[in-house]
């Protein structure tokens, strides 16, 4: 008689994994999740997460990451998934603690950025010159607050929104030379000006917490205004929170005899700071009959991986004419959310300025001494490989946006120029 076959093992997430193109080893055991941030010189521990359903954990922060057999790993509110390698161990560096001086903070600072910055040549950055320039500025006694301005004069070239480096409440970010950087006292006077001006008077409905808003306009038109991609819970922060909102909000919206009757609909991302990138994917899928290419996500190890739009069944979409109004104060997820309209099927015309020109998920990085930084590792990618890093989308039909003249003289180029490209 044959022996009796094995009975099979049930699939774990348990054990060590390597998360490829992220610099990432994550431990999971005994319903604990931890990261491990590596590079060729280093090893921080990063997030912690605890288990909260099989195959998924959230932090202290509401960041949820679920676990996926065989090897794969979601972060929520990204549109890709990340590969997960088995490690029969810890690394080295991982297993021993890191001294926290100066000159171990700036070579783990450097390698990360040598290691998954994915723009210096595009930008004509030489990243081993710059250390050759700062390093020697570094030594035991380098205060945090010298620490701090060395790395923000690093990275200032660079002019990358998503770049960031922190020390408690002091932090260094640099934008787009030529852009606004987007504030809460600009959000405000934005707003007032397209209620005032653009609507009449007429406040539009508001939904998600404020931060998406909807007016009928004149001649079966629709103006929609998004103001972030987060956000729209008051008092939930996590991904699943605010994608229930936004389906509220949409339903609300685009109803079977709104969407039957609009013939034309102006989306209006100016003031976006981003968010959630897959939101934006979610709109898309009401705009559209036909699947199609989004865009496409991949880092300097890692191959190209589809990000798609599939028409949300079960639910009215608008598939007419759609303007979608942009500027340098278009940032991260409003990037990602215009990229991902630009293949729609049917009309779809951009009308304002190029946009900031940041689109990656960022990484979270701490250092041996406790600063912490934010750099991007991935590139988003046309069907035909290109990318609109550093430079932005560039619109169709190119008008001032929001200028002090625009203001002072209660203009709206941008708004006026849709209206009448969409009745044509």
């Amino acid at each position: 008689m044959a022996p009796a076959a094995a009975a099979p093992q049930p699939a774990t997430a348990d054990g060590i994994w390597r998360m490829d193109g992220y610099d990432t080893v994550l431990t999971i055991a005994d319903g604990h999740l931890q990261e491990y941030q590596t590079t060729a010189v280093s090893c921080v521990q990063g997030a912690v997460a605890n288990r909260t359903a099989p195959g998924t954990y959230s932090t202290a922060g509401g960041t949820v990451f679920t676990v996926r057999q065989p090897g794969t790993l979601r972060v929520a509110g990204s549109s890709g998934d990340r590969t997960l390698h088995r490690l029969a161990e810890l690394p080295q560096a991982c297993r021993q603690p890191m001294a926290k001086d100066p000159l171990t903070a700036f070579d783990t600072f450097w390698q990360t950025f040598e290691e998954n910055y994915p723009f210096f040549v595009a930008k004509g950055i030489d990243w081993h010159a710059v250390r050759d320039t700062f390093r020697p500025k570094v030594h035991a006694g380098t205060t945090r607050t010298e620490l701090l301005s060395l790395f923000g004069d690093m990275v200032k070239p660079l002019y990358d929104a998503h770049v960031v480096v922190y020390d408690g409440d002091r932090f260094f970010v640099q934008i787009r030379p030529g852009t606004t950087l987007l504030t809460p006292e600009l959000e405000t006077k934005v707003k007032n000006h397209i209620v005032r001006r653009d609507l009449h008077g007429k406040k539009p409905q508001e939904f998600a917490n404020g931060q998406v808003s909807y007016a009928d306009l004149p001649g079966e038109q629709g103006y929609l205004r998004i103001s972030a991609f987060g956000g729209f819970h008051p008092k939930d922060p996590s991904y699943a929170a605010q994608l229930a909102e936004l389906d509220k909000a949409l339903n609300s919206i685009l109803t079977a005899e709104r969407t039957a009757s609009l013939k034309g609909l102006i989306i209006d991302v100016r003031t976006n700071g981003g968010g959630y990138e897959a939101l934006g994917v979610r709109i898309a899928e009401r705009l559209t009959d036909t699947p199609y290419l989004a865009y496409s996500r991949r880092t300097q190890y890692t191959p190209p991986q589809p990000v798609r739009v599939t028409p949300e069944q079960g639910a009215p979409r608008y598939t007419g004419p759609v303007a979608v109004l942009t500027a340098g104060t278009t940032i991260s997820a409003a990037e990602t959310f215009t990229q991902a309209l630009i293949n729609r099927p049917g009309k779809t015309v951009r009308i304002g300025e190029p946009t900031q020109g940041v689109f990656s998920d960022v990484l979270e990085r701490k250092l041996p001494n406790d600063m912490a930084f934010w750099l991007p590792n991935e590139q988003l990618v046309t069907r035909s490989g290109h990318t609109f890093d550093g430079t932005g989308i560039p619109p169709h039909l190119r008008t001032p946006v929001f200028t002090p003249e625009e203001f002072d003289k209660n203009r709206d180029s941008a708004f006026d120029t849709a209206v009448a490209t969409l009745r044509r």
